[in-house]
């Protein structure tokens, strides 16, 4: 069982954390902790297990937390994921196969795409995938379409896999840090399209990738996990992409195991990791 606390920081907090699971009969694995000392915010993660009913220990907890305490107590079951992608399929690919070797953490229930290039290679892992596009509909329609389609599957997460579409604040606010997208740049630098392009044209040494939650500003999300790898003046925009894609690939793939391990904590526009 995994235990997700933050709150307002106060003293013995952790000793009353603590005291309850031991009187619960509770085996404390691990416990990972964090204080924030500018607001003061305390952040834990707690592995532990026993007899104990969840819902019993949610009101123990909570009666003895500070008011405002966020809260989540997850018995270990796999995550379910729904994909978004376009036509790139190195992130997707990656994904069916830790799905198909049972490595992802998750269950992949389904893709969707606004083009049908990836429906091969999504059935031939046995995954449904569903091609919606986006031609002559609006975005309303569009989106209502996909959202139709994901809340069949109920999942708790939604992959951008290279969904190369910018999601509406009513889609966003269905999945609040739910919706985990791979961003091909060292956010905050070069935001939006062709990103390559851009660090092309600026003359960068460095280019990276950013996995990061979905919010309503464009690529301003609270940031799960970045990587980085040195380029120089040899270096074309097609050079940059192609050199790109596996930090992208392994960048998403460490974000979407944190996310599976109930190791992400966000507070505004920030994130508090556990590893």
């Amino acid at each position: 069982m995994v235990i997700v606390i933050q709150c307002r920081d106060e003293v013995g907090l952790i000793a009353g954390i603590s005291r309850i699971l031991a009187e619960s009969k509770m085996n404390i694995i691990s416990m990972l902790e964090h204080v924030d000392p500018s607001e003061p915010r305390f952040f834990v993660r707690v592995e532990s297990d026993g007899p104990v009913d969840p819902a019993t220990l949610r009101t123990r907890l909570l009666d003895f937390l500070p008011n405002g305490a966020e809260l989540s107590i997850d018995p270990f079951p796999n995550k379910r994921i729904v994909v978004l992608v376009t036509k790139e399929h190195h992130c997707l690919s990656d994904i069916l196969v830790r799905n198909h070797f049972k490595t992802l953490g998750a269950e992949v229930l389904a893709v969707i795409g606004n083009h049908a290039n990836l429906r091969e290679l999504s059935e031939r892992f046995g995954i449904p995938y569903h091609t919606i596009s986006h031609e002559g509909k609006t975005k309303e329609v569009f989106e209502a379409e996909i959202l139709s389609q994901i809340d069949h599957y109920a999942p708790d997460f939604v992959v951008l896999a290279k969904f190369m579409r910018i999601l509406s604040p009513s889609f966003v606010e269905k999945y609040p840090s739910r919706v985990i997208n791979i961003h091909h740049s060292f956010l905050p630098a070069f935001v939006g399209a062709d990103p390559y392009r851009q660090a092309y044209a600026r003359g960068v040494k460095l280019i990276g990738a950013t996995a990061h939650f979905v919010t309503n500003d464009l690529d301003d999300g609270p940031i799960i996990t970045q990587q980085i790898i040195p380029v120089d003046h040899t270096y074309t925009a097609a050079n940059m992409r192609k050199a790109g894609l596996e930090i992208e690939t392994a960048v998403l793939a460490r974000a979407l195991n944190l996310a599976f391990e109930d190791r992400i904590l966000v507070h505004g526009n920030k994130t508090v990791v556990f590893e």
